[in-house]
C-alpha cells in the first residue's frame, strides 16, 4: 500500500479511499505494534495455546473450522493474516484463553520467520503448498522454506498438524522436534475421509476414521477438497484431547467461508457458486472438479484471469478452456482479449461452439448484464476470478443490488465488495483505488 505523495488528496475524496489510506498507515504500524504483540505473547498471553494457520491455500476456511472446533471466537477481521493484522490477532488474546487460532499469510521472502516470533505457536496447520507465490518465491521448494519457519518455531512439545496427502507439506516433518499429526485423504493419514459423496446444494457427506474411532459426517462445505480443513480441525481437537462427539456437531454446522465455493441461491431457481477469492491455477481445477459433479440444467461458468500463472499464459490458459468444453454449457471470460483467445482456442479444441464462449471484457457490470439475459431456471453459475477483479460483483448484481462500480482492478483489501462505500456509488469523477 504505498502511494505518492501527490496521490494522497485524492484518495482521501472517496470514503474508500480513505479507508485505504487509514490501512496504509495501520500496516505501517507493524514495527510498533509487533513488538507490543511480542511482549503481549510472553506475558499477558503466555498460558493461551496459540493455534497458527498456514499455507497457500484453504487457510481462512481452516481457520474458521480449527476455531469452530476449539470453541473459539474469531474477529471479523481475521482474514487479515499479515503485518499489523497478525500482530492485532496477537494483541487481541485475553489472558485466560485457552486457545487462541491466528491466521499467517506471507507474499515475499522474510515475512514467515518475523510472525513466528510473534505467535509464538503451540500448533501449526499447515493446508497446503501451491503456485500462489509463483512471482514472489519463485518455485514451490521455496514457498514451502518460507511457510515451514511457522513449523520451525514450534517448540518440542508443539504439534505440527500437517496435510498428509501433499508432499511439499509433509516434508515439514523434518523441519521440526515437535509431534506430528497428518490429515487427508490417503489411508496413511491419522485423520481421514472416506467414501465421499457429494449432497448438492446441502454440502458433502463422508466417513471421518480419527484413530481407532469413526464417524458418519455431513457438513456444509461443498467440494472434496473442502473437507480438508474439516479434517484439520479434528486433528487439532483430538490433539488437545477433545473427544470427537464434542467437536464433530459445530463442525457439521460451519457455513462455507464467503467467497470459496460458496454456494448461493437465487428466487429463479438458479445456484451461483461464489469461488471468486482465488484463481491460483490449482484453485481453478478443483472447483472445476467440483462443477462437474454438479447436477444441473446447465453449468455456466464467468471465469477470470489466473493468479500468478506459472510459465506462459497461452498454453495454460488453452487447457482450461478445453476444460471448460467437457463441464460447461456457456462460459463467460472477463479479462484481457488475449486471455479470451487462448481460452476461445481451447474451448474451440475440446469441442465447445464458439456461440457458448462470450466476452464479458474487462467490464465485471457487462458479464454480469450478459448473465442475467443467459441464466435460465435449473442452472447453475460458477463464478471464478482473481481476488483483484471482484467478480463479487457479479453475484450482486444478479442478487438484485445496485451495483455501479466497474473499475477493473481494485486494492481495497479491508472490505468486501458488498460493504464497500463505493458499490452502488461508483467512481465516476473520482480516480478509483487500483
Amino acid at each position: 500500500m504505498r502511494y505518492h505523495l501527490s496521490k494522497i488528496p485524492a484518495l482521501l475524496r472517496t470514503p474508500a479511499g480513505r479507508m485505504q489510506f487509514l490501512g496504509g498507515l495501520q500496516y505501517r504500524s507493524w514495527p510498533l505494534l509487533s513488538r507490543l504483540a511480542a511482549l503481549h505473547r510472553r506475558t499477558l498471553a503466555r498460558r493461551t495455546r496459540v493455534v497458527a494457520v498456514v499455507g497457500s491455500f484453504g487457510k481462512s476456511t481452516a481457520t474458521r473450522a480449527v476455531a469452530c472446533a476449539l470453541g473459539v471466537p474469531l474477529h471479523r477481521r481475521f482474514t487479515h493474516n499479515c503485518w499489523s493484522g497478525l500482530a492485532q490477532a496477537v494483541l487481541r488474546i485475553r489472558p485466560g484463553w485457552r486457545h487462541a487460532v491466528i491466521e499467517a499469510g506471507i507474499d515475499k521472502a522474510g515475512q514467515m520467520i518475523q510472525y513466528a516470533r510473534v505467535v509464538r505457536p503451540d500448533i501449526v496447520v499447515v493446508t497446503s503448498i501451491g503456485s500462489e507465490h509463483h512471482r514472489s518465491l519463485g518455485t514451490l521448494e521455496v514457498t514451502r522454506s518460507e511457510k515451514a519457519e511457522m513449523v520451525r518455531a514450534l517448540p518440542p512439545t508443539g504439534i505440527a498438524v500437517l496435510n498428509g496427502d501433499d508432499p511439499n507439506v509433509l516434508w515439514m516433518k523434518s523441519q521440526t522436534p515437535a509431534r506430528i499429526v497428518t490429515f487427508g485423504l490417503s489411508e496413511t493419514n491419522d485423520v481421514r475421509a472416506t467414501d465421499i459423496r457429494l449432497d448438492w446444494p446441502h454440502g458433502m457427506r463422508f466417513t471421518l476414521r480419527a484413530g481407532d474411532e469413526t464417524r458418519e459426517m455431513a457438513v456444509r462445505l461443498i467440494g472434496q477438497h473442502m473437507l480438508y480443513p474439516v479434517l484439520a480441525a479434528v486433528a487439532v481437537a483430538r490433539a488437545e484431547g477433545l473427544p470427537l462427539d464434542q467437536v464433530l456437531p459445530p463442525l457439521q454446522q460451519l457455513p462455507p467461508t464467503p467467497g470459496r465455493l460458496e454456494p448461493i441461491a437465487l428466487p429463479a431457481g438458479i445456484w451461483i457458486i461464489r469461488d471468486d477469492t482465488k484463481s491460483a491455477l490449482e484453485t481453478i481445477h478443483a472447483a472445476l472438479n467440483l462443477f462437474a459433479q454438479i447436477p444441473a440444467r446447465r453449468r455456466v461458468i464467468a471465469l477470470g484471469e489466473v493468479t500468478e500463472p506459472v510459465g506462459s499464459t497461452g498454453p495454460i490458459y488453452r487447457e482450461i478452456g478445453e476444460r471448460l468444453a467437457e463441464i460447461v454449457s456457456c462460459a463467460v471470460v472477463i479479462g484481457s482479449h488475449k486471455s479470451f483467445r487462448s481460452y476461445a482456442t481451447g474451448a474451440a479444441r475440446g469441442g465447445m461452439a464458439r456461440s457458448a464462449l462470450l466476452a464479458g471484457s474487462r467490464s465485471v457490470l457487462r458479464a454480469a448484464a450478459i448473465l442475467r439475459e443467459e441464466l435460465e431456471p435449473g442452472d447453475v453459475l460458477l463464478i471464478k476470478g482473481r481476488f483483484d477483479q471482484r467478480l463479487e460483483r457479479i453475484a450482486l448484481v444478479l442478487m438484485g443490488r445496485n451495483v455501479r462500480c466497474d473499475i477493473e482492478r481494485c486494492r481495497i483489501k479491508a472490505t468486501p465488495c458488498a460493504r464497500c462505500p463505493m458499490l452502488e456509488r461508483g467512481w465516476e469523477g473520482v480516480p478509483p483505488v487500483t
